[in-house]
């Protein structure tokens, strides 16, 4: 199982970026489930439509009919963004990074900080 960020979406679907073909095999050939939290599509529809159009877009969204698996944020899961913002804001960490964290925190991926 792995939760899926934006960065690796965008290359997967964008031809000129460099990580496209290793991002597009890994989408293609990974056993277990690729998991997309919800805030992950809002992020990758809106680049996509920037650069690339509606129809990149709507092959993007597509995918989820081809294995791709969408991952509610729940009440928990904004608390714990909430935290992680605050925590680490002298990073570049905003809601959507963290929901990535929080959702793979709460599947037991990686440990929660202590």
């Amino acid at each position: 199982m792995i939760v899926i960020d934006s960065g690796p979406l965008v290359a997967a679907v964008n031809l000129r970026d460099r990580y496209h073909e290793p991002c597009a095999r890994l989408l293609r050939s990974h056993s277990g489930p690729l998991l997309v939290p919800t805030t992950v599509v809002t992020e990758v529809c809106r680049l996509i439509e920037r650069r690339q159009r509606s129809k990149a877009e709507a092959a993007f969204l597509t995918s989820f009919r081809a294995g791709l698996a969408l991952a509610d944020v729940t009440a928990e899961d904004l608390d714990r963004m909430s935290e992680l913002v605050e925590v680490y804001a002298d990073l570049p960490l905003g809601a959507v990074d963290a929901s990535v964290i929080a959702l793979a925190e709460r599947l037991g991926l990686v440990p929660a900080d202590e």
